[in-house]
Parts: structure tokens; C-alpha cells; sequence
């Protein structure tokens, strides 16, 4: 492909990606790959050239720009020479017209530039969001040895506040090393490994972990309970649900179980554990503002009132896990959000709501304090940013 096409190519995509962002559509990487499925003529450099022209125009839009035009446009006003792809040609961006609309360059959308001054959060903190993530590997302690798998992973580094975290080179193909074959790494943002080791767990216990997902934190608490003791893995998305067993065989997890939840009836589906847990984690949903180094378009998706949903489900699964936990156990309640709104705040409402729970120290060697958790952030802690607490019952 010519450097035009590849322009083109590149604002093709943006404005599926706006318009994604928009209706609350696919994420632009599931975009990127279906269009590159479609369209084999494109080689491996040019599906990297246009992919970071891509992610280059998103990062530099803080306000979800009107097409992918304008938001390519705004690209060229800090790399000039793509200037010169807009030539009119059969397969490039027609000529740039005088006076052409332009999106506007900034890092959040204005809206929540507010909110993360007034939590803190300044041009520094913005700025490191949108940054590239680093690769990051949680070593399965039940398959291998920490240090002998860093040993065996060219180029990888120890995180120096976690017991089994390995970062790698960006480009390292994961899927590809023995140790991920065989079971005995996974991938996790150093952050994900951090808040979920503030859970305490250990062998024996009994666990839920209410929003479990594809159950990345399920099987790390496995491998801190040394597979010994059980794990409830609880959700209501079947689809992703679905993936922990085969995950769990691969990882050597044997302690997990599954059950999916029916939304509005958590509860009465649940009803069998009510007292019963040591631990309930809750990674609850949330708006990801934590997670903007990986999907930096997902910052044109949040709107107040998605806000506030997303608050009042995340205050109804604290009060869900009150029910489940059995007296001196506790509940650690986690957001990949830097927004007090999903983290502090809630925290704190549901300690203000249930008199004789308490706010336990986390004891992780990273994150700042924040109302009665811990809060880690990317410019501070090079995680993705997160909002832990922990709350122990009388």
C-alpha cells in the first residue's frame, strides 16, 4: 500500500471507530482486526503503519473527534509530513481544503479534565493514561519458580513490588513462549496482580470472586491459596464466564468453580453462600478509566449518566457481598478507575451504610492513599490505575 492508502485506510477506520464510541460499539482493536480479516492484501507493515496512525489520531483527540478526517487532520498538525499523503490520489485522502475542519488535541474530554484535577490529577496523570502499556506477566507459582522463569524470557525484568510479576519487551509475542503454552505465565497488568494480592488469600479459605470475568484474578488467587481451599467464580457474562475452565486446566487450577448469575437475582442465586466466605472479591464493572493505555478511545464512550449506572451497580454488589461474607472475613473491592465516584467514594458509602465493618490496611509496597483504600496510577505506580480497598466484617 502506497503512504496514502494507508492514510485513508487509517481515517476509514477512525470513523468506524467514532461511531463505535458513539453508539457504545465494539472496541476499536476488535474493529482493527476485523477489518484487516477482510482486507489480506494489506502486509504486515502496512496493518503496523496503519494501526499506529490509528492509535496515534485517538491518544491525541481528547474530545471524541466528528469524523476520522478531522481527527487524522489534527495528526498532521504534530507529524507534518503526512501532509503529504492527502494528495487527491486514486486510493488516498482527497487534498486538504483551506480552512478544513480539525479535531481538537487535548487528552480527556473536558468534562473529565475537570474531574481529575479536582481528584489530583493533573496534566501528568493525563498524560501518562495515554501512554503505551507496558507487557506485563504474573508467574504461575503453582507450574514454576518466579526467577527461574525470568531467567528463561529474554529480556524480561522483575517487578520490584510483586512477588511472581515479570514485565517484558512491548513487541514479545506471548502466545508463542513455552512458559504461556505451558501454563506457567499469565498475562496481567502488574496493577491487576497488585489489588488482587491485597485479598489476602490463603490456603484453605473459601472465595468468591462475584465479577469474575474471563478469571485473570480468580486464578491468581488460586496460586496464592497454593490450590488448596475454593474459589466461587460468579458472573453474568456467560460468554466470558465460559473461558475460566479451560484457563483454570492450563494453569493447573483445580480449586475453581463456576456459576453463572442471572442480573436482578445475584442474590437469590446466591443464597447458599450467604455467610459463608472469608473473601469476596469484587473487580467490579466499571469505566475503565484506569485501563486508557490499552483502549484510549474508550474515553469518548463515558457520559455522566454512564457514570452513574455504573455506580449504582457497583454499590449494589458491596451490598450483595455484605450478605456472603462470614464474621472477621472481608470483602476487597476493586475498579480499574481513577474516578473517587467508583473508588473512595463508594468505599466509603458502604462503610457509612454497614456500622461494625472496617477499613483494613492493604499492605501493598505501592499506590497512594485514597479515602479508606489505596489508589494506584500510572504516572506514579507504572500500572494501569486501580482503586483497592479492603473491609473486614466484625
Amino acid at each position: 500500500m502506497t503512504p496514502a492508502a494507508r492514510v485513508q485506510a487509517a481515517i476509514d477506520l477512525l470513523d468506524g471507530i467514532i461511531g463505535a464510541a458513539r453508539d457504545q460499539g465494539a472496541a476499536a482493536d476488535t474493529l482493527i482486526a476485523k477489518w484487516f480479516v477482510e482486507r489480506r492484501y494489506a502486509g504486515s507493515k502496512d496493518r503496523r503503519a496503519i494501526r499506529e496512525l490509528v492509535y496515534d489520531a485517538i491518544r491525541l483527540c481528547g474530545e471524541r473527534p466528528e469524523s476520522g478526517r478531522a481527527a487524522m487532520l489534527a495528526l498532521v498538525t504534530v507529524r507534518p509530513e503526512l501532509a503529504a499523503a492527502f494528495d487527491g490520489s486514486g486510493y488516498g485522502p482527497a487534498v486538504i481544503a483551506p480552512g478544513e475542519p480539525v479535531a481538537g488535541t487535548g487528552y480527556l474530554p473536558a468534562w473529565l479534565a475537570a474531574a481529575f484535577e479536582n481528584l489530583g490529577l493533573g496534566t501528568e496523570e493525563q498524560a501518562a493514561l495515554l501512554e503505551r502499556a507496558p507487557l506485563d506477566v504474573r508467574v504461575n507459582t503453582l507450574k514454576a519458580d518466579p526467577a527461574a522463569v525470568a531467567a528463561e524470557i529474554a529480556d524480561a525484568t522483575v517487578i520490584s513490588f510483586l512477588p511472581d510479576g515479570l514485565r517484558l519487551p512491548g513487541d514479545t509475542q506471548v502466545e508463542r513462549l513455552p512458559a504461556y503454552n505451558e501454563g506457567r505465565v499469565e498475562v496481567q497488568d502488574a496493577g491487576s496482580q497488585l489489588v488482587t494480592l491485597a485479598a489476602g488469600a490463603a490456603p484453605g479459605m473459601h472465595v468468591i470472586d462475584l465479577c469474575a470475568g474471563g478469571g485473570g484474578k480468580t486464578l491468581a488467587l488460586a496460586a496464592a491459596m497454593a490450590n488448596q481451599g475454593t474459589i466461587l467464580a460468579c458472573d453474568i457474562d456467560r460468554g466470558r464466564l465460559s473461558r475460566l475452565p479451560m484457563r483454570a486446566t492450563r494453569a493447573g487450577v483445580t480449586i475453581a468453580e463456576t456459576r453463572l448469575l442471572d442480573p436482578h437475582r445475584e442474590a437469590e442465586i446466591l443464597a447458599d453462600q450467604a455467610g459463608q466466605a472469608d473473601i469476596v472479591l469484587i473487580d467490579a464493572p466499571c469505566s475503565g478509566t484506569g485501563t486508557w493505555r490499552r483502549n484510549p478511545e474508550a474515553r469518548w464512550r463515558l457520559t455522566p449518566d454512564r457514570l452513574s449506572k455504573l455506580a449504582a451497580t457497583q454499590a449494589m454488589l458491596l451490598d450483595l457481598a455484605a450478605g456472603l461474607v462470614k464474621p472477621g472475613g472481608s470483602i476487597v473491592y476493586i475498579v480499574c478507575s481513577l474516578l473517587d465516584a467508583e473508588g473512595a467514594d463508594q468505599a466509603q458509602r458502604f462503610l457509612d451504610a454497614h456500622p461494625g465493618w472496617k477499613a483494613a490496611e492493604p499492605n501493598l509496597h505501592a499506590g497512594t492513599p485514597r479515602g479508606p483504600g489505596l489508589r494506584l496510577t500510572p504516572f506514579k505506580d507504572s500500572t494501569d490505575g486501580f482503586f483497592v480497598a479492603k473491609m473486614t466484617m466484625p
